[in-house]
């Protein structure tokens, strides 16, 4: 059975080591040198990047996120080990690890991390469709001829590069289609690779929870238990006609997964719709000071991320949570698109001004819709603001000193609010 090493890139007949540099981290399966469907998922990633600018964290539970009110963005793989997750409520975190550190995003520094992934990447296809900033699939049909080497250990080789140049690490799910590489991508996390074949496919699915579908959330996953489908071999006893009556256009998805059938092809050009940041509150809050602060630093974030993709947008969002948990939202379209944090804030703070709510709010949210590449952005000046060129050329320069020194190198006097 054809094997890689994934340290030494040696590919060999299976072994329990590789007959090279003898470790045992090898990947092997019939098919391993003919398929070509990727997903590359970082392990922690935002994590994962303050241990590498922080070493003196390397050993400690490392959680990025909100406050006491806020939720886990990431915990590293010590915190998850203690019960840590994404989305976690962060008093439920903190009352599993209590001696984690506890970190506030720093999205300019993870931005630029992804942008050297995916320089990377290109060196290996120009099919390459980004989930976000630290996961994308890749297309490496025909590419063989190109490099000299199978997809497989091309994959292996992104994933030590990653490692030795960027000080991050990333898992790796190789198949014949999307919905199978992204599932694979997680079956051994982290510094993982798997490998889901045409001909295992259906014995690796026969008994796998139907959880593992990609987008069934709880509301989903509550029908489908009603329906008593928990595995993928309750979902093969359903004909096709059966199951479109009773879950409409998700029953024909739910039929082709059933059988690893995903005819989706990798999309370079796949629209990203929308960018937003939010914050959830240590305390319910009324203080336009404290929420202006927030207005800032939410669209200085949104900004960072259009800027990291090359993108802008023409509508800004503003979202605001009551005490009540009632949620408020309001919109306004720009006369040009921006990614500049600036146009951003000045947008939200309009659109808080015109809310007529007082609060106390829970949670505040910026977001930008509507986009487009970059190249059609901040172009036209605005005749009844003459001071907005100055202050885009300021945060252009803002930007490059940041980039250099690090995101906390300029704060804005209203950001520290």
């Amino acid at each position: 059975m054809p094997a890689l090493c994934r340290d030494c890139l040696t590919t060999f007949e299976t072994g329990p080591r590789c007959p090279a540099c003898r470790s045992p981290r090898i990947v092997a399966d019939p098919e391993l040198f003919s398929l070509t469907i990727a997903h590359m998922d970082c392990d922690a990633f935002y994590a994962s990047v303050e241990k590498r600018d922080h070493p003196e964290l390397a050993d400690k539970p490392v959680i990025i996120g909100g406050g006491r009110r806020g939720v886990v963005s990431t915990a590293c793989y010590i915190a998850r080990i203690r019960g840590v997750r994404s989305a976690m409520p962060m008093f439920q975190a903190l009352r599993l690890c209590p001696d984690a550190v506890v970190l506030k995003p720093r999205m300019s520094a993870y931005a630029e991390v992804s942008r050297q992934i995916r320089t990377m990447m290109e060196e290996l296809t120009p099919a390459i469709q980004p989930l976000s900033l630290d996961e994308a699939f890749m297309d490496l049909s025909g590419t063989q001829r190109l490099h000299g080497a199978p997809p497989a250990v091309m994959l292996a080789r992104l994933t030590r590069r990653m490692k030795a140049e960027l000080g991050v690490t990333g898992s790796i799910g190789l198949s014949h289609n999307k919905f199978l590489a992204k599932v694979a991508s997680d079956l051994d996390k982290p510094r993982g690779f798997s490998v889901i074949s045409r001909a295992g496919t259906a014995a690796f699915l026969q008994d796998k929870p139907v959880r593992l579908i990609w987008g069934i959330g709880p509301a989903a996953q509550d029908s489908l238990d009603r329906a008593g489908i928990r595995s993928f071999s309750d979902l093969l006893r359903w004909d096709r006609e059966a199951l479109n009556a009773r879950f409409g256009a998700m029953g024909e998805r739910l039929y082709h997964l059933a059988r690893g059938e995903d005819r989706r092809r990798v999309s370079a050009h796949e629209p990203v719709k929308s960018l937003s940041n939010e914050t959830t509150f240590h305390a319910d809050t009324a203080d336009p000071d404290i929420l202006d602060g927030h207005i800032w630093r939410m669209a200085e974030k949104v900004a960072d991320r259009a800027k990291a993709r090359g993108l802008a947008g023409r509508v800004v969002t503003l979202k605001l949570k009551r005490a009540d948990h009632r949620i408020l939202t309001r919109r306004s379209a720009l006369h040009d698109a921006t990614q500049m944090a600036d146009t951003l804030y000045r947008s939200a703070r309009a659109l808080f001004d015109q809310a007529g709510d007082a609060g106390p709010y829970r949670l505040l949210g910026v977001g930008l819709s509507d986009l487009r590449p970059e190249a059609e952005a901040d172009r036209e000046g605005d005749l009844l603001d003459p001071g907005a060129a100055r202050r885009g050329a300021a945060e252009r320069a803002t930007d490059r000193i940041r980039a250099r020194f690090g995101s906390d190198a300029i704060l804005k006097g209203r950001a520290l609010r």
